[in-house]
């Protein structure tokens, strides 16, 4: 399921010069290496992304679920991160806390506690959305929080008509306010995420370079093809993101290999690596940008996030 042009993307950035140059770094690794270029733990030259040009005006949102049922790969840390460097640049975001374990609430400390949260809106108890959409601590970052009551959801929600587009039809008084809304789905593919993929048009899979997380993307991408061919024709895979990569381990080296040999280009070219800054900064209620703007990790994911702006931009 590769990137489709017709399909909304992410706005801002002029494509990049085409050519046989451009073309031979992203070919899924598979080319002639060559002396003098670095190469990344995909097996791709090492690029830079370029920031993204501003936006002259915010809207229509590309919707991206995250999503992998497999826990503890990295979700919410990327939703977290992926959306305040999308907002460094200049875009509006709304993150949608889709999880009733409520991480993403409690990694940008919002207080979800007596808070209109995504279950209110869901089961009807409150209908307009902008009364759940908290501001963060990172300008022009958006969150709607979530709570245990969430996990209510998927059981009131059985005998609902629709009843897998119903967030859709809760985000669609928004979309034309933000530039992107990324919703953190829970590790589980019942019909919460099934909502989330509905309501999606792209698919940014956090795996971690590690075995078990490796197996369980391929059933992932299945479902990700049932939901495209029988719900929402406009889903597409944006990418497969490898994260807590650490490169003095042969492990982790031989998962991204079969990883990227596997899935091609839908790997993302950027990778982020295993570091303690990133549950340092969810227990500081920040994003890794803010608690340490000059670290690696909060360079990496800026540049996912001009890394899927580039990716749409060509498509």
């Amino acid at each position: 399921m590769n990137a489709n042009p017709d399909q909304t993307a992410l706005p801002g950035l002029e494509p990049a010069p085409a050519g046989p140059e451009a073309l031979s770094q992203i070919d899924g690794g598979t080319a002639p290496r060559k002396a003098g270029v670095k190469y990344g733990p995909t097996g791709r030259p090492v690029r830079v992304f370029p920031e993204p040009a501003p936006l002259r005006q915010h809207g229509p949102a590309r919707i991206i679920a995250m999503c992998n049922q497999k826990g503890g790969v990295g979700k919410t840390t990327t939703t977290i991160n992926l959306g305040a460097s999308l907002a460094a640049d200049g875009r509006r975001v709304l993150a949608v806390d889709f999880d009733p374990q409520g991480a993403l609430t409690a990694g940008l400390a919002i207080p979800s506690h007596d808070a209109v949260t995504v279950y209110d809106l869901l089961v009807g108890n409150e209908r307009d959305i902008r009364k759940a959409i908290v501001p963060s601590s990172v300008p022009g970052l958006d969150v709607i929080p979530a709570n245990i009551d969430l996990s209510a959801a998927e059981v009131q929600l059985v005998g609902e008509v629709a009843r897998e587009s119903i967030l859709a039809r809760v985000l669609r008084a928004v979309t034309d306010e933000y530039d992107v809304v990324l919703i953190d789905c829970q590790p589980s593919l019942g019909l919460l995420t099934v909502n989330a993929l509905t309501a999606a048009h792209g698919v940014l899979i956090p795996m971690e370079c590690e075995f078990f997380a490796l197996r369980g993307v391929a059933l992932l991408i299945e479902t990700i093809e049932k939901v495209h061919d029988r719900l929402n024709p406009a889903l597409q895979l944006d990418g497969i993101l490898a994260t807590m990569y650490d490169a003095r381990t042969l492990h982790a080296k031989e998962v991204m290999e079969r990883l990227v040999e596997t899935f091609g280009d839908d790997v993302l070219d950027t990778v982020i690596s295993r570091t303690v800054k990133f549950p340092d900064a969810t227990v500081a209620g920040v994003p890794v940008s803010v608690y340490a703007p000059e670290h690696a990790a909060s360079r990496a994911y800026e540049q996912v996030a001009r890394e899927l702006v580039f990716r749409h931009a060509v498509a």
